[in-house]
């Protein structure tokens, strides 16, 4: 999703008329023609970057403001409830609710609700993996062993924890355990789910 010139032009003309600062002494200060600013202002015109911020600072106009609207123009991921991806394996559901991989240094996250039947478990005692967990139990009864600590978890308790350790998730109570799970950075496609 691109971003609005349009945004600029009414910017640069508000700050400038905030000021009291006419299109000449704006322009002369920039060393660009006044009817430049005129067409920049009334969005007949996309500035070159050199240009825009020439006109910043001939306004004293910090950068972060120019720039707020476009950094809050960010892509968005709806997965609709009718189309989450699924994963089924023996008394334990997969139900992938978003995955978005980030830059390299922020990493990204993926998000599961996961339902375990009674006495089913989903991990590994062996080894973990590089990043972060947090969970939430929305129902039932759980249990998480991370390395040789163990914590009993119930309803609306949370949890999270460094996931570079061996970490099982196992339903301890005679009903579903339901559990929201958020992994940084995602551990990637389906069949990885299995080494969860």
């Amino acid at each position: 999703m691109g971003y609005a010139l349009e945004a600029f032009g009414e910017k640069l003309r508000a700050f400038r008329e905030r000021r009291a600062l006419t299109l000449r002494e704006v322009a002369e200060r920039a060393g660009v023609s006044e009817s430049l600013v005129s067409q920049i202002e009334r969005n007949r015109v996309a500035p070159a970057l050199d240009t825009l911020l020439a006109l910043a600072e001939a306004l004293d106009m910090d950068l972060a403001y120019l720039f707020a609207d476009y950094r809050r123009v960010r892509p968005v991921q709806i997965t609709r409830s009718h189309e989450r991806l699924s994963f089924t394996m023996p008394g334990v559901r997969y139900e992938r609710l978003a995955q978005m991989e980030g830059p390299e240094h922020l990493g990204g996250i993926e998000a599961y609700c996961i339902t375990l039947e009674p006495a089913a478990q989903t991990g590994s005692t062996e080894y973990g993996h590089q990043g972060w967990e947090l969970g939430m139990v929305e129902a039932g009864r759980g249990e998480l062993s991370l390395g040789t600590h163990t914590y009993e978890l119930a309803a609306g308790d949370s949890i999270s924890f460094r996931s570079d350790t061996p970490h099982v998730l196992a339903n301890v109570g005679t009903g579903l355990l339901r559990v929201l799970w958020i992994i940084s950075p995602p551990k990637g496609v389906w069949g990885k789910v299995l080494g969860k």
